[in-house]
């Protein structure tokens, strides 16, 4: 009831009122009215009210003072309760309905409220214009009222609908078993159920196996039996019955039973609920619920137990479903991949494979290790797209496909052509990367070549780390369907102590992030990563795939060459520099200098330094690849140092006069006029250019 509510035909959308007036109160009114009905008529044209005087004596206004005015009614209600009046009123005959119904407090003369309740029918012209109200006004508090109980009550439904609401947000999140006893046991599972202690047993080939305590319960007591399925303990009992068990009191719980007599001191709750989880008519279990305070459980609490008992079931067996498939796609994968890697002579592989946390997704990365003839072998890491069965199946082929084209005897090249042409022809859609490498430890040759896919990584024996520029193709299937089965070869070579490491893109993709942050990243953890191939392997695993998640498959393998121990008296160092590393020259210098000073020859170091300048400049200028550098200490009596720099080139350097303007030319008179002795030997495919620094002894004299 308002002064005057929104006219279908009024132009002016705001709402007009009359003028207000307060009318007389009475204390008797107001007293009469309890528990009475009264009715009304109000003429929205004439903005009249007519109300019997049981309706005013529930507003409280004497009748004698009622002026027909709605005002003298509503302004007895405080401003927010005649708001929300008005706004129910309005919204309802200005939005074509036929009535309203709404509750309202009016205070009382007494200084205490009194719940009202209107209900109206509007009557409407043939246009659809509200033109009159009628209705039933009547004394609401009997059945409204705030009481004591009726606060409480609210309370608990509130507290009760808090924890399931609680619980199923935190299970919502559970993804696996283990993610859900976390949500139980984790910081604020006992809150969240509102509990004081909580265990949780499951059914395991006919066994029970109590997957999580948290609290005070009967389960966490040394000494009981908790793991087999029997109804001397009520958690298997429960499991066994099916049916919820609702206890009230430590005497109730050792008299039914009586194998907790003796512990009954230890227990540290009154009251415990054994709820059944049963989903889709499987049995998975049982949770128990236990409270210090509580001794009894009412009909909603009973209720709420087995509601929360319901949801802890669905998330179990939604984990439950997931642990199976993640186990299928773990062992799909496993047997897609080799069951063992072969040890290798002068050197140590090892690899990982760390599936995606997507259930059954099975991923298509792949890594082997292929034997191929002259105690050479071949090592390869690819991915095949997608995460699914499909992919899955394609790598199997392609792996076994690649494999056997390597230990034909191919070259690089012609293994990824072939391995390219053999997916393309498997009429798929789906394409693979791969980097393949075929490595000789004897020499330390390693002939590489990539299909879309990220080159190899080089560990240096002093920790540093390269990343060599490997020319590529295009992927596996793709090059095939463009007529372009180029893959270019690039030979490096991995001295005593040096590693390779072969990856997939899941160790490097971080999400949200650059690319090519994550492979610094990966650079840095195998600059600092412990020498070995197993330990860097695990380090690897455990500190990028850990880091950055479980989005992607990830495949990894790591090859070390046996460093060149030497002896304690005769001490030797190996360094790769990569022709396209502008800071390799320098650093082989340093290296060279800090050998010397660390073997306590220093004095032969500013020579040393000098010659090793020279025979690199030689070998970066004048031939297609890097070079090994060698420094080894000769042992006694003669105390002087070997200097070797080894290449692929098969040219040998000539003697050459230079003239006074030349800037080359004078390497090898240098060689004459610091050496003792130096020469040339032929290495495989290169050759080595060697001397040796320090005092002459009796075999000197001779130059190669």
């Amino acid at each position: 009831m308002t002064d005057s509510p929104r006219r279908a035909d009024d132009p002016n959308p705001r709402l007009h009122r009359l003028d207000r007036s307060h009318g007389g109160e009475t204390g008797t009114a107001e007293r009469l009215a309890m528990n009475r009905t009264g009715s009304f008529e109000w003429d929205l044209d004439s903005r009249a009210l007519d109300i019997d005087e049981a309706g005013l004596a529930v507003f409280g206004v004497d009748p004698a003072t009622f002026d027909a005015r709605p005002s003298t009614v509503l302004d007895r209600l405080d401003p927010a309760e005649r708001a929300r009046l008005d706004l129910a009123i309005d919204e309802a005959v200005t939005g074509g309905s036929s009535s309203y119904s709404v509750h309202f407090q009016v205070p009382l003369a007494d200084g205490s409220r009194q719940w009202t309740h209107v209900q109206a029918r509007i009557l409407r012209s043939d246009d659809g214009r509200a033109h009159r109200v009628i209705g039933v006004v009547r004394d609401a508090t009997a059945e409204v009222t705030h009481s004591a109980f009726v606060q409480d009550l609210e309370k608990r439904h509130q507290r009760q609908t808090g924890i399931v609401e609680r619980t199923t947000s935190a299970l919502s999140r559970a993804v696996t078993v283990d993610d859900v006893t976390a949500a139980l046991t984790g910081p604020g599972g006992l809150a969240r159920l509102g509990a004081d202690g909580m265990s949780l047993g499951l059914v395991e080939d006919s066994a029970l196996n109590v997957v999580a305590l948290s609290g005070d319960c009967v389960e966490a007591l040394a000494g009981l039996d908790t793991g087999t399925m029997n109804d001397r303990l009520p958690l298997g009992d429960t499991i066994l019955t099916g049916r919820p068990r609702f206890i009230t009191s430590l005497d109730s719980l050792v008299r039914r039973y009586p194998v907790l007599e003796p512990r009954k001191d230890e227990l540290r709750f009154r009251a415990a609920a054994y709820l059944p989880l049963v989903a889709q008519a499987r049995s998975l279990g049982a949770v128990a619920l236990f409270y210090r305070e509580r001794t009894m459980f009412s009909a909603d609490e009973r209720i709420l137990c087995l509601g929360l008992a319901a949801i802890v079931a669905q998330s179990l067996q939604r984990a439950m479903l997931f642990d199976e498939e993640r186990e299928f796609a773990t062992q799909l994968q496993s047997a897609m991949l080799p069951r063992r890697i072969q040890d290798i002579e002068g050197g140590e592989i090892a690899v990982r494979y760390h599936a995606a946390w997507s259930g059954r997704q099975v991923g298509g990365d792949w890594y082997d290790v292929i034997a191929l003839p002259n105690n050479r072998f071949g090592v390869v890491v690819g991915d095949v797209q997608g995460h699914d069965t499909h992919a899955a199946a394609i790598m199997g082929q392609l792996r076994i496909a690649l494999r056997a084209y390597a230990a034909e005897g191919h070259p690089p090249p012609t293994v990824l052509a072939r391995a390219s042409r053999f997916l393309a022809e498997l009429d798929t859609d789906r394409f693979a990367t791969c980097t393949y490498a075929q490595v000789d430890l004897a020499t330390g040759a390693v002939r590489v070549v990539r299909a879309g896919h990220f080159g190899p990584l080089i560990r240096h024996s002093d920790g540093r780390v390269g990343s060599p520029q490997v020319r590529g193709g295009l992927p596996l299937g793709i090059s095939t369907a463009f007529a372009d089965e180029e893959f270019p070869e690039t030979r490096l070579d991995l001295v005593p102590g040096e590693t390779l490491v072969l990856y997939t893109d899941g160790l490097v993709e971080e999400p949200g992030a650059d690319l090519d942050a994550g492979v610094a990243a990966l650079i840095h953890e195998v600059s600092d990563g412990p020498a070995g191939a197993e330990a860097l392997a695990d380090h690897l695993s455990d500190r990028l795939w850990e880091r950055w998640g479980s989005g992607d498959d990830v495949a990894l393998l790591v090859l070390r060459r046996s460093p060149d121990t030497g002896s304690p008296r005769a001490p030797r160092l190996h360094q790769y520099i990569h022709q396209a590393d502008p800071e390799g020259l320098s650093d082989a210098r340093a290296i060279v200098r800090q050998a010397l000073t660390d073997w306590d020859m220093e004095a032969l170091a500013d020579d040393a330094e000098l010659l090793t300048g020279e025979l690199l400049v030689n070998v970066l200028l004048h031939t297609e690849g890097g070079a090994v550098l060698t420094l080894e200490v000769l042992p006694e009596p003669v105390r002087r140092i070997r200097l070797s720099v080894q290449d692929r080139s098969s040219a040998w350097p000539r003697r050459r006069t230079p003239g006074e303007t030349s800037t080359s030319g004078r390497g090898l008179l240098l060689l004459d006029a610091v050496a003792a002795r130096w020469g040339i030997e032929p290495r495989g495919e290169g050759k080595a250019v060697w001397c040796e620094i320090g005092p002459v002894g009796p075999a000197a004299g001779a130059k190669g």
